[in-house]
This record gives C-alpha cells, sequence and structure tokens, in this order.
C-alpha cells in the first residue's frame, strides 16, 4: 500500500512517540503541544501553531476553528490528552481536512497509552472555496 506523505507522516509519528517517551501522562494537551511543536522544529520540520482555518457553508464564512499544528504545510496535526480516542475526535479531524486543502492528518494522543490515528480525505473529493485555505 502506497500512503499519502508517507515518509512526513512517519517522521512525526516517530517525534509522537519520543514526545511520549520523554514526557509521559497526565499533562495539560498544551504542555504536548509545545514540547511536539520545538522538537519537530529541532528535526527541521516547518510547523505552525494555532494556525486560524476557516470554515465555509454554500460559500458563506461561517465560523473558524484553529489547527493544533500544522507540519510542512502537508499534515494537519490533532493533539489530544485524553484516557482514549473517541470516534467524535476522529469526526473532528476528518471535518479539519475537509474545510482545508490538506489531504493527510495525524489524531495523536497522549493518554495512559500513546495512540494515533490517520486520516485521509483526498482533495479531489471537496468543494474547497478559493479562500478557504
Amino acid at each position: 500500500m502506497n500512503l499519502l506523505h508517507k515518509d512526513l507522516t512517519d517522521s512525526i509519528l516517530k517525534t509522537f512517540y519520543d514526545v511520549y517517551n520523554e514526557l509521559g501522562y497526565g499533562f495539560l494537551e498544551k504542555v504536548y503541544q509545545n514540547s511536539l511543536f520545538l522538537e519537530l522544529r529541532s528535526r527541521g520540520f516547518e510547523v505552525e501553531a494555532q494556525k486560524q482555518i476557516k470554515v465555509y457553508y454554500k460559500g458563506k464564512e461561517v465560523g473558524e476553528y484553529y489547527a493544533d499544528l500544522i507540519v510542512n504545510d502537508l499534515i494537519i496535526l490533532e493533539l489530544k490528552a485524553a484516557e482514549y480516542v473517541v470516534e467524535e475526535f476522529e469526526w473532528q479531524l476528518l471535518n479539519y481536512l475537509r474545510g482545508t486543502n490538506k489531504e493527510v492528518g495525524l489524531l495523536l494522543n497522549f493518554g495512559k497509552k500513546p495512540e494515533f490515528k490517520r486520516k485521509v480525505y483526498e482533495n479531489t473529493r471537496k468543494n474547497l472555496q478559493e479562500s478557504a485555505y
């Protein structure tokens, strides 16, 4: 199977596990976000934190959200510090992908056990607005 942006996501996941192994379980999400941001940057990745993304409905802006991290302008990272991953987290990430020109997202949970979900929503399936991102 040929996964979209496989090498990049593999590197991000390695960094996620390195940060988790250093910090362990029990911190607030923001601590993990700041740590992952710093670690990804130190490894040469381009990282944006809390990037504003506008949401459109029938061509009209109806809201906004802030992506936890975006890596190399390709991968959205949604971070959680929950006991376990729930379906709502996955839908949240899929909606972020639907609303942008990004096709790959990683849900990274710094829970009791580290876990991740990889989501893909190809641009060919999207109806993006010109200024959607």
